[in-house]
């Protein structure tokens, strides 16, 4: 999933078929929805699509890192979820929602494959692709309500290392492009208790975190 290659109309089916979420369909499904998207690049920092927007499309990333955050009354913005490459977002506008309910926002570059949402809906006529789509879009359901439960049951340390292990997998040396800002509201705490826990984990010998390198020293 992280090659270097830019994505382009002609390479979007090999992003399709390596997604988790598109693992269920078939391949003559897959293909049709890599003749439907199209590729979209979004520099560091900059807005996919913000809060309240039609939602015109769903979205695969590809490579780099969004941020999904929603904007409170008072101007805070509260973080969703970090996505990551292979990751589908933005799938309830095809039929819960007519408009985004939270904004995506690059934190680093990102390459995106967006599918239309009309599109999708003229797939979804054939009975064979709905069915699975259906299948799919239940998993996700599945898994969303798992990382409830994560966020909502679990400790700082433990969420930590989960979101390590989700974004880049067992892995002794992390280079992240993400920042321990980005880090923290992905984990569902603040800067302060993240840079608390980085503390006392380095004291312990656990983790040594040194720019954008993370090293585990031993296993939490």
């Amino acid at each position: 999933m992280h090659s270097a290659v830019k994505v382009s109309v002609m390479n979007s089916e090999p992003f399709i078929n390596q997604s988790f979420f598109f693992k269920g369909l078939s391949a003559e499904h897959r293909q049709e929805l890599a003749k439907i998207c199209s590729p979209k690049t979004i520099k560091k920092r900059e807005y996919l699509f913000h809060e309240g927007e039609q939602g015109r499309s769903m979205h695969l990333l590809a490579e780099g890192n969004i941020q999904l955050h929603k904007n409170t009354e008072d101007g805070r913005e509260v973080v969703i979820r970090v996505v990551k490459p292979g990751e589908v977002f933005a799938e309830v506008v095809l039929f819960e929602k007519d408009r985004y309910p939270v904004s995506a926002r690059a934190i680093v570059t990102a390459d995106v494959l967006a599918f239309p949402r009309e599109g999708i809906h003229r797939l979804l006529a054939e009975e064979s692709f709905r069915n699975d789509f259906i299948a799919l879009l239940m998993a996700k359901q599945r898994y969303l309500t798992e990382r409830i439960q994560e966020l909502t049951t679990k400790d700082v340390e433990h969420r930590f290392f989960t979101f390590l292990r989700s974004q880049y997998g067992e892995k002794e040396v992390i280079t992240t492009p993400l920042s321990k800002k980005d880090i923290a509201a992905a984990i569902g705490t603040t800067p302060e208790s993240l840079s608390r826990l980085i503390l006392r984990l380095t004291a312990d010998e656990v983790i040594n975190w040194k720019g954008k390198e993370i090293r585990i020293l031993s296993n939490p």
